[in-house]
């Protein structure tokens, strides 16, 4: 692996402890355990397992997790943090499981970056036994709530930033994609994190550079909508709304 592409998932893995350390994320994780099902005995995969911190809260309440993320260094990341816990690199679309081998699946912002999601989902109709249970949870990248002296601007920004994502509108359409697949009992629900501090710093630069480097805003135009942002942070005036979106359905039995 290279050495940018080490820096670069050392990064995104930063980001993600941070984040993955808020109220809101730990309350959502649960919320997505419990719509899981997931209790002692159950067999569970978590696909796009990243650092592994799900796989090793599944275990602790006694299922049997199982990580799969196709980002060798990742994989070699959790396996560090989470010795006891089982791991292995695999993408969405093959997962090393038989059929109808587990009781549950999990994916957590995984599906906006897959281009085929559908795809991924007939792989989890594949893996699930009958009546098991699957979760997705995400952000839709178009749906990012920014406070901005300049509106305009901002859904520029924003906008520009979904553009360079797989899918980046795919949590909307969790229903519709879990009911084309086939599944049952089909659920869905969003629930708002509001951010007023500098911690959701690092994502507001990740979405002007992005805008910028797509050619979206000038340079200019990226510094003074960031320099905002940090002024706001610095003085409590900071407003980033970021809707989770949460689906869940279970396989036919």
């Amino acid at each position: 692996m290279s050495e940018q592409k080490t820096e670069e998932t050392a990064g995104l893995v930063a980001r993600l402890d941070a984040l993955d350390r808020l109220p809101g994320s730990t309350a959502l994780r649960v919320r997505s355990y419990d719509l899981l099902a997931a209790g002692p005995g159950t067999k569970v995969v978590d696909v796009g397992c990243g650092a592994g911190r799900a796989v090793a809260e599944l275990a602790e309440r006694g299922a049997k997790a199982l990580g799969m993320d196709p980002d060798e260094h990742m994989i070699a990341i959790a396996r560090s943090r989470w010795p006891e816990a089982d791991f292995h690199l695999a993408d969405a679309y093959e997962l090393p499981l038989p059929d109808t081998s587990v009781h549950a699946y999990r994916a957590d912002k995984v599906f906006h970056e897959l281009a085929d999601p559908a795809r991924a989902l007939a792989e989890a109709r594949r893996v699930l036994a009958p009546g098991g249970r699957i979760v997705l949870v995400g952000q839709d990248w178009d749906t990012l709530v920014i406070d901005s002296d300049d509106p305009a601007l901002t859904r520029t920004i924003v906008h520009a930033r979904a553009d360079l994502v797989s899918s980046p509108r795919a949590a909307r359409r969790y229903r519709n994609l879990l009911l084309d697949a086939g599944f049952d009992d089909v659920t869905a629900e969003i629930r708002t994190d509001v951010f007023t501090g500098p911690e959701m710093l690092p994502l507001l630069t990740g979405l002007s550079r992005a805008a910028r480097s797509a050619g979206a805003v000038t340079s200019e135009q990226a510094d003074r909508w960031l320099t905002e942002q940090r002024a706001r942070a610095e003085t409590d005036r900071l407003f980033l709304a970021l809707p989770m979106f949460i689906a869940a359905a279970t396989a036919p039995r």
